[in-house]
């Protein structure tokens, strides 16, 4: 028995009315997805990491979510996992005439471009005619900014160089900061939001991927945040308690030391 077939065979049985795990018999569709995008996130830090034996065991678990919901639609009546691996080979063919077909593509920027205007055909086809249709909002909002800024670009609707696009952040956060000023709740939501549309464009812009950076200056201000703390209890002193010039100096010493 293969790898894929022993573990078909365990989700099965856990799926068994009768003698299956009551908590996987309670599961949906819907309840799943949490489970999915936690899976997700956590095969992107053990990649990033380069931890191939925790990207390996991160890998089965996202599998195994992908052979959850086939579980549940094969018994829904809807579609099984060969079903969906059957798709996604059709779907590859399909978007890579180059290397299945006859079309010729001289290097990955004219691949791209005929990529995009395979995908394009496909919405066309599915009814979906605007050119930000389509783009997940199950998506976080960085990402999802990125990928509709992506999708307009397409069309044209960007601009040339990253010049305006600094300036463009200039004005958002002088919008933002009258937006303060002023005392509108809802203003202030609306200008922020701006601000940091305006941000994931200057990344995008920058060949930056938002969603990574910031979950990179997260991982810094949390290990920097660690290490004062430690620092504060190594001198005897109460973190919370010290002055903001204690704790700017302790800020500025661990920041020192990497």
């Amino acid at each position: 028995m293969s790898g894929i077939e022993h573990l078909l065979a365990v989700m099965a049985r856990l799926r068994d009315p009768q003698d299956g795990c009551p908590w996987d018999l309670q599961q949906t569709l819907a309840s799943l997805t949490p489970y999915t995008i936690e899976e997700a996130y956590e095969v992107e830090e053990a990649a990033h990491a380069g931890d191939m034996a925790r990207l390996r065991d991160e890998l089965g678990d996202l599998l195994f979510q992908v052979v959850f919901y086939a579980r549940i639609a094969e018994e829904q009546g809807d579609f099984d996992f060969d079903a969906v691996a059957a798709a996604v080979a059709a779907k590859l063919e399909r978007r890579h005439p180059h290397v299945f077909g006859d079309t010729e593509v001289r290097d990955a920027d004219e691949q791209t471009r005929l990529w995009e205007s395979i995908k394009a055909a496909e919405r066309a086809g599915a009814q979906r005619h605007g050119a930000l249709d389509g783009v997940s909002r199950s998506l976080p909002a960085l990402m999802r900014a990125e990928k509709l800024q992506r999708r307009a670009a397409r069309t044209g609707f960007d601009w040339d160089d990253i010049g305006p696009v600094f300036d463009k952040v200039v004005e958002e956060l002088a919008e933002t900061r009258e937006a303060v000023d002023g005392g509108e709740p809802a203003r202030i939501t609306h200008e922020i939001g701006d601000l940091l549309f305006a941000c994931v464009n200057l990344a995008r812009h920058a060949g930056v991927d938002a969603e990574q950076s910031l979950r990179r200056a997260n991982a810094r201000f949390e290990r920097r945040f660690a290490a004062m703390e430690a620092r504060a209890r190594e001198q005897g002193e109460d973190f919370a308690s010290l002055d903001p010039d204690r704790k700017e100096s302790l800020w500025e010493a661990v920041k020192a030391e990497e």
